[in-house]
């Protein structure tokens, strides 16, 4: 689902190790402990010193390698200021430590760096209750409704700090970074308020996860507001992104490799989601459960990890059906909601099929 991309750059830097791939913009790569193994983060020269973009998973292994980058590369040179596009842990993870560490102020969208806190506190009985019953809602038998509930632990795991004040970044606000300037983009969808930058000068994007090359980010409903359509929001930020992009511009996601051609993989991205919403459709010919459409999306055995994203996954393509007025709720008796294809809709497969 790539479209016709070109990528610069074959390989990327061994982990922990910079290497220069846009003016003043240096590509770092740190592992994580997924299926989806590695993050890149970006260090942008800023005068005498550097700006990080995104800090990499809160682990030893992590720490460690940006204690060698201390030790060598940066040894000489100022963090000025540490900048983090979403509030999820493989970016946010060692923010609390490097502005520790090194003084840097840190900057975020507000409902990033509130997301942030309040996940950081997400381990009390309300919230355990609240994913619980989310999850038996979705479909989950309970015993994987009460193994979803303690996903929010992880993030603990992940994020052993959050800045405890930040410097708020908003859509359109220009940060000067090294004489050259970054306008914010702001996107949802993925995550609240999710951060790219566009330094129009040299037409690179850092997309974080906003736009990736290979594979779409995670877009799911949230627990805590089971009937939102964060699908809705994310194509209404693909096209934003291409209103305000160069289509020559070089893209900086956060997984796998910088490419070139942001307006192929916009329309890769909408095409894939589309075609995932004909998947859902179709499957709800009778009614169907979020969890009971995990397959149908995500053929592959899905570890328990992969299983939280996969249900967040199939709902937000059910919200937004239902959004559209393409399905509707099924009549229910013991909780679980089921959805169908609306009448106009199994009219329409009921003609096609003679």
């Amino acid at each position: 689902m790539d479209g016709i991309l070109e990528f610069p750059l074959a390989a990327p830097p061994p982990p922990g190790e910079m290497v220069a791939v846009a003016p003043g913009i240096f590509w770092l790569r740190m592992p994580l402990p997924f299926a989806l193994d590695h993050i890149n983060l970006w260090l942008l020269e800023d005068g005498p010193g550097w700006t990080i973009i995104d800090t990499g998973y809160g682990s030893p292994e992590t720490k460690a390698l940006w204690e060698r980058l201390f030790a060598g590369r940066l040894r000489s040179f100022p963090v000025t200021r540490i900048i983090v596009t979403h509030f999820h842990p493989d970016h946010i993870g060692l923010a609390g430590w490097l502005c520790e560490k090194t003084g840097a102020p840190f900057f975020m969208t507000e409902k990033a760096w509130l997301y942030a806190r309040v996940s950081r506190e997400s381990e009390g009985a309300d919230f355990a209750a609240m994913r619980t019953a989310f999850a038996r809602r979705a479909g989950l038998d309970t015993v994987a409704a009460e193994l979803f509930a303690l996903r929010p632990r992880s993030y603990r795991r992940g994020v052993p700090s959050v800045p405890p004040t930040y410097h708020r970044l908003q859509d359109g606000r220009i940060v000067e970074i090294g004489g050259r300037h970054y306008e914010v983009v702001v996107g949802e969808g993925h995550a609240p308020e999710h951060a790219s930058f566009y330094c129009r000068e040299t037409r690179v994007l850092i997309a974080g996860d906003q736009i990736l090359p290979k594979i779409s980010p995670n877009i799911s409903v949230a627990p805590h507001e089971p009937d939102g359509d964060p699908l809705s929001r994310y194509l209404l930020s693909l096209d934003h992104i291409r209103e305000r992009v160069a289509p020559e511009s070089l893209v900086l996601p956060s997984h796998n490799l910088p490419f070139y051609g942001v307006r192929q993989r916009i329309e890769a991205l909408k095409r894939h989601h589309a075609l995932r919403c004909e998947e859902v459709l179709k499957a709800c010919a009778s009614p169907r459960s979020a969890a009971e459409l995990i397959p149908v999306l995500f053929p592959r055995r899905l570890d328990a990890h992969e299983m939280g994203f996969a249900l967040g996954e199939a709902l937000a393509h059910l919200n937004h059906l239902l959004a559209l007025g393409a399905i509707e709720r099924a009549p229910s008796e013991d909780g679980i909601d089921r959805f169908v294809a609306a009448e106009a809709e199994r009219a329409k497969e009921t003609k096609r099929s003679r």
